[in-house]
């Protein structure tokens, strides 16, 4: 009988869960202590201050024991009433999830389609509320970094158009995969409520999820009237003022999500934005270099919505994305993130966010570049030499 194991370490380069840091593995092996003790508020009080930062905001984070599904769900719920218009943008496969929940929940979506290759329009979202002139709408969201097809959109211009449109609707963002990843400002960009999860940037295991709130999100939960009862902001809130939860919270988790902090704090944000950039850039000229050869090139195609966290590879007409995706995991021990809706098997995403460094990077591309030789995909040699001069300064995206 053949051995099947994989000698050295598995390359999780889907964009979301991402690698665990030892650091953050070590922390949530901690023994688990009393939730409603002293250390335990010590520890909450580190892990909510310390979100506030990385939120870029003075208000309060809320804290759930969830996927980002959930923090979406609480966002609605906690806001609007059945009926309500909410204005979606289908920028990708988590938008639409997003408008599909809204549905569910007895809301009204408004729902702006694009090609999937770009962020969201602030001109078009400007137009479409100044054609809202009874304030039908009551809220606009808005995925910052779409997952699914490597695209990000301007939140503070979609802000500036809510604004110029003299439009009262609340604004909601998924960072799910672009916090502690991409630059994101949720008090100065004038969000409403901010959707954030453990399992990408901030380098924890799936499990956590965020709500970052507004004054004005406060003010529009008074008057919400979607059942709420786990996902109720008050009850949390009241807790948290004194560091504690009105539940039994994720404790282990909660202990790994105080590292992680601290290690983007260590790094400091500003780095830890420009290193994504970075490696997004790299990833871009890599995918050129392959696909001079015709066919192949970066799902997004617009430069300003680039993402620093993911880089979303449609291959050649006729090419299987999880055919390739699939030999690279049997014959490099490396995984991709697969293509999703309507990009099912036509793209294949790298995953370079969260603990990942240039070495990490390199050694992608180059499981990426062996199989593309390999499945016989139409490619020009050099893409790993294209990312190397950028990584190294040497050239420029």
């Amino acid at each position: 009988m053949s051995n099947s194991r994989a000698p050295g370490r598995h390359f999780l380069q889907i964009p979301g869960p991402t690698n665990v840091p030892d650091r953050v593995l070590h922390a949530i092996a901690e023994p688990t202590i009393d939730h409603r003790g002293p250390d335990f508020a010590d520890l909450a009080r580190t892990v909510l201050t310390g979100l506030q930062r990385v939120f870029q905001t003075s208000g309060p984070v809320v804290v759930y024991p969830a996927s980002g599904t959930g923090a979406w769900e609480a966002a609605l719920v906690n806001t609007l009433s059945p009926g309500d218009r909410v204005l979606t943008v289908r920028t990708g496969w988590f938008a639409t999830l997003w408008s599909d929940m809204a549905k569910r929940l007895g809301l009204e979506p408004v729902v702006m389609e694009t090609d999937w290759r770009r962020g969201a329009d602030p001109a078009a979202i400007e137009t479409a509320l100044r054609e809202d002139t009874d304030h039908r709408i009551r809220a606009v969201c808005i995925v910052h970094n779409e997952t699914s097809t490597g695209c990000t959109s301007p939140i503070a211009a979609i802000r500036a158009a809510i604004d110029a449109a003299g439009h009262p609707a609340l604004l909601m963002v998924d960072t799910i995969s672009s916090l502690g990843s991409i630059d994101y400002r949720h008090e100065e960009w004038g969000v409403d409520v901010t959707i954030g999860g453990s399992q990408k940037g901030l380098m924890l295991p799936p499990g956590l999820s965020f709500n970052a709130i507004s004054d004005k999100a406060l003010a529009a939960a008074e008057i919400a009237t979607i059942p709420r009862s786990f996902w109720d902001w008050q009850p949390m809130l009241e807790a948290n003022a004194g560091f504690y939860f009105p539940y039994t919270p994720a404790t282990n988790l909660l202990r790994g999500l105080r590292e992680a902090l601290a290690m983007l704090e260590e790094e400091g944000l500003g780095n830890v934005f420009a290193r994504h950039a970075r490696h997004g850039a790299a990833s871009r000229a890599a995918v050129r270099a392959w696909g001079e050869a015709g066919g192949m090139e970066v799902q997004c195609l617009e430069p300003r919505d680039y993402s620093g966290s993911l880089t979303a590879v449609r291959l050649p007409e006729g090419e299987s994305a999880d055919g390739l995706r699939r030999l690279i995991l049997q014959g490099f021990n490396m995984s991709l993130g697969n293509g999703l809706g309507m990009l099912k098997d036509r793209v294949f995403r790298i995953g370079h966010l969260g603990d990942f460094n240039d070495l990490s990077l390199i050694g992608t591309l180059g499981g990426v570049e062996m199989g593309l030789r390999l499945a016989g995909v139409p490619h020009t040699p050099g893409g790993v030499d294209a990312a190397m001069g950028v990584l190294t300064g040497s050239t420029e995206e």
